[in-house]
């Protein structure tokens, strides 16, 4: 009796030493992965089951998943041989750990052939990472479908500050991730908009290019302003979402990494005229070309006139001081010969009056009679006595 009870004990041993195998080796079955915020579907074409592109694509998500080397948050691989090459990228956010960014992975390779069963193509984000595959090449280039987004429904203080302080935010993002390395392309930072703080991350997959990464992300902002009916401009947080990029901001920090606090960006200049939109790129040259004919002429005009009146000026001026000097000296000639003829003058003609008046009296002669101007009495002769 004793011995007829060991079988028993001994198979349900085995069979719960199975059992607990297979859940910790098949954690998929004990737990769905979560779903994505967005994903697509490509509809370039179908794989049939167990078609060459289906193992290859099932080898390839396998390796994502189980490559342990990578540790840096970018996965790029390809598997098999056109026409069933298989070309997959994921990419973690930068600043989130390995460990996060490995198990996001791994989620994201079950759950792209959930939702995108037998298709050729497919694209799926997660807040933490994000994960495509096609059939076509996918390194190196830009692409920029489809485009998703995520918003907050509530609204800024101010929008107008706001969006100045979007726009100096992510200018500067932009540039520091566009200029990251091969294996990260990504930057963070925060910018004062009044009374509100705005956070904000960029990111681009590191095989694109510094101008293939500048490019996507500003393509990827200047949408914000004409798409989503509306629902992403002027709101406290909102992502935008591309394959080859991808950019959020938020009202509260949401990111790991120093900050940098930057002064509030100046106010808005206050003017009557209302603002115009902006000029359209295909006629900014024509516009420079109107500006150039029109001011050129103009300003060449004035500078002529201003020498012209500058010469006239120095020529009256030249005149003026020519003949002033003429007049003065004309007065010196003047002075230096009157005024010593005058001083002569002036000593000669008292001294000829004197000379004349003290001269002595001289005889007239009048037909042979002498007399003297003044006459004199005759007395008679005196006798001489003797």
């Amino acid at each position: 009796m004793y011995a007829s009870t060991v079988p028993m004990d001994s198979s349900k041993l085995v069979l719960l030493l199975s059992f607990s195998y297979i859940l910790l080796h098949q954690p998929s079955l004990t737990a769905a992965q979560p779903n994505f915020i967005k994903y697509y579907c490509n509809n370039v074409g179908d794989y049939t089951t167990n078609s060459t592109y289906q193992r290859n694509l099932n080898s390839l998500l396998s390796s994502l998943a189980s490559d342990t080397q990578i540790d840096y948050g970018f996965y790029n691989l390809s598997v098999g041989e056109f026409p069933d090459r298989v070309n997959a990228i994921a990419l973690c956010r930068g600043d989130v750990a390995v460990d996060v960014c490995r198990s996001c992975v791994n989620d994201s390779n079950h759950k792209i052939l959930e939702v995108c069963p037998n298709k050729m193509g497919a694209f799926g984000v997660y807040p933490l990472c994000m994960i495509r595959y096609s059939n076509r090449s996918i390194f190196g280039v830009v692409d920029e479908q489809p485009s998703f987004y995520q918003a907050n429904p509530q609204n800024v203080l101010d929008v107008t500050l706001f969006n100045q302080a979007l726009q100096t935010l992510f200018a500067r993002l932009g540039a520091k991730a566009a200029s990251g390395d091969s294996l990260k392309k990504f930057a963070t930072g925060n910018q004062n908009a009044g009374d509100e703080t705005v956070y904000a991350i960029v990111q681009c997959t590191p095989d694109l290019s510094e101008g293939q990464c500048s490019s996507c992300l500003l393509n990827l902002f200047r949408m914000m302003t004409n798409c989503c009916d509306g629902e992403v401009q002027g709101k406290i947080g909102a992502k935008l979402i591309r394959p080859s990029c991808n950019l959020r901001w938020e009202i509260g920090q949401f990111f790991n990494g120093t900050l940098e606090i930057l002064p509030s960006p100046p106010p808005p200049q206050i003017s009557s005229r209302p603002s115009l939109p902006a000029p359209a790129q295909g006629t900014k040259s024509n516009t420079a070309r109107i500006i150039v004919i029109t001011v050129v002429p103009a300003v060449g005009a004035v500078i002529l006139v201003i020498c012209v009146c500058l010469f006239i000026r120095t020529r009256k001026q030249r005149e003026k001081e020519r003949i002033e000097r003429k007049e003065n000296t004309a007065s010196r000639t003047v002075i230096v010969t009157i005024v010593p003829s005058a001083i002569f003058l002036a000593l000669v003609i008292p001294i000829l009056t004197i000379f004349h008046f003290r001269r002595p009296r001289q005889e007239v002669k009048t037909f042979g009679f002498k007399f003297n101007k003044k006459p004199q009495l005759l007395l008679p002769p005196k006798r001489i006595m003797m």
